[in-house]
């Protein structure tokens, strides 16, 4: 089993950071979590991080991917203060234009199967940007937001892809096993992180036996479940 990395996750939506629940994003609510207050996203960053020991934060950009600004701002101050820290940004990249406004932050842009219209706007943003992007396929139960192609066509994927079960997302109802299986069986050595419904320590060491690289997790954490003993066990 390759080493297995937990990537902590903060989901911003007006200004402060929300807690995300079965990817109903319009019920999402100010996030209470022993890290800090819903409006100081950088303390609960950290907080994160420290318990997590991950390289890497997720940042889930909830306006910006409806459609209804962004927390670019935000996420500035938050490359500013973890200049040591790679971040992964969702803002509902659709094109080459929206991701070239982002990319001056150094980050990880992480594309979502949802907020793609076609195959033909993820092939020119990976042309463009190459290793600067991730894909993250986005399922809701069954069904792939997007694409389709981009599920049926492991050669368009990136060398990182996650496989986001949006409405496992805060639930605490256990990952979904059988897709993160079926993906890694084409992935063909790519990296894949799994993300949504981690239920406790245990669901990390299924996914890791599983293959998987990581998996993203906020409810988890906030709420004690994963604890900073546990992730550095598995580490």
């Amino acid at each position: 089993m390759s080493k297995f990395t937990v990537i902590p996750v903060l989901d911003l939506k007006d200004g402060v950071v929300v807690h995300a629940r079965g990817g109903k994003r319009a019920d999402y609510r100010p996030l209470e979590t022993p890290f800090g207050t819903a409006n100081d996203p950088l303390t609960i960053a950290r907080g994160l991080l420290a318990v997590t020991f991950s390289p890497a934060l997720y940042v889930a950009d909830l306006d910006a991917i409806e459609g209804a600004g962004n927390n670019f701002a935000t996420c500035r101050a938050l490359a500013d203060v973890l200049p040591q820290t790679s971040l992964w940004i969702d803002a509902g990249f659709s094109d080459v234009d929206e991701c070239l406004f982002w990319l001056p932050l150094g980050a990880m842009l992480v594309i979502g199967s949802e907020s793609l219209a076609n195959v033909d706007d993820w092939n020119a943003i990976r042309a463009s940007l190459g290793d600067s992007v991730m894909l993250s396929l986005d399922f809701e139960g069954d069904t792939l937001r997007g694409p389709a192609a981009l599920l049926e066509d492991p050669a368009l994927w990136p060398e990182r892809v996650i496989v986001m079960s949006l409405t496992r997302v805060g639930s605490g109802q256990g990952p979904d096993l059988a897709r993160l299986g079926a993906i890694l069986a084409q992935a063909g050595g790519r990296e894949v992180y799994a993300a949504g419904g981690i239920a406790d320590a245990g669901d990390l060491v299924r996914m890791a036996e599983a293959g998987a690289r990581g998996a993203l997790a906020a409810t988890a954490i906030h709420s004690g479940v994963l604890t900073q003993k546990e992730i550095a066990a598995l580490a």
